[in-house]
């Protein structure tokens, strides 16, 4: 299937990869592709950024529904607690980063989430409904679109986007 990817498609994917490292997460989901996505220099990328779907966006509302991982250091101060003496007490005695709650991401590529899986599966069929010979990112789009469930779909309602006008906007953009 990957061989039928278009470039951006392939970055897509690439870009995901990255994205799910940096956090990190164990696997690539679907909120990587959408994050992907966002950041791409395309007509897709231009669709979901009119809507709102910057990558910063969509990165900081996956950030916010999976709680965020960083120490509160007002809500600590108002109970008597220094987070910069904490910080730097524990680091002297356990070494730097000793608070830092991100695990390393493992080494190689990540694999994909089940739900990322079937948005890649998805996009082939999207292509193949547009008699399309190759799979762009606009198919992956809507691919994501198409599984309609996952981490990806909670950004887009919550950003208050209506995923049935982004659909027709971006097979649009395919169209043109």
């Amino acid at each position: 299937m990957f061989e039928r990817f278009t470039t951006e498609a392939r970055q897509v994917v690439t870009q995901a990869q990255t994205d799910a490292r940096e956090v990190p997460h164990g696997c690539v989901g679907t909120e990587h592709l959408l994050m992907a996505l966002a950041a791409q220099p395309s007509a897709t990328g231009a669709v979901l950024t009119g809507h709102g779907l910057t990558r910063d966006a969509v990165a900081e509302a996956v950030r916010r529904q999976l709680g965020g991982n960083d120490l509160d250091g007002d809500a600590l101060s108002a109970l008597g607690i220094d987070l910069d003496a904490v910080r730097e007490r524990t680091e002297a005695v356990f070494g730097e980063g000793a608070l830092d709650t991100g695990r390393p991401a493992p080494a190689g590529r990540l694999p994909f989430s089940p739900r990322a899986k079937k948005v890649l599966e998805l996009s082939l069929r999207e292509a193949i409904a547009l008699k399309s010979r190759s799979i762009s990112d606009g198919h992956i789009a809507l691919g994501l679109l198409r599984e309609g469930e996952g981490l990806a779909m909670r950004v887009i309602a919550d950003r208050g986007v209506d995923p049935a006008r982004l659909r027709d906007e971006i097979r649009l953009t395919l169209a043109s």
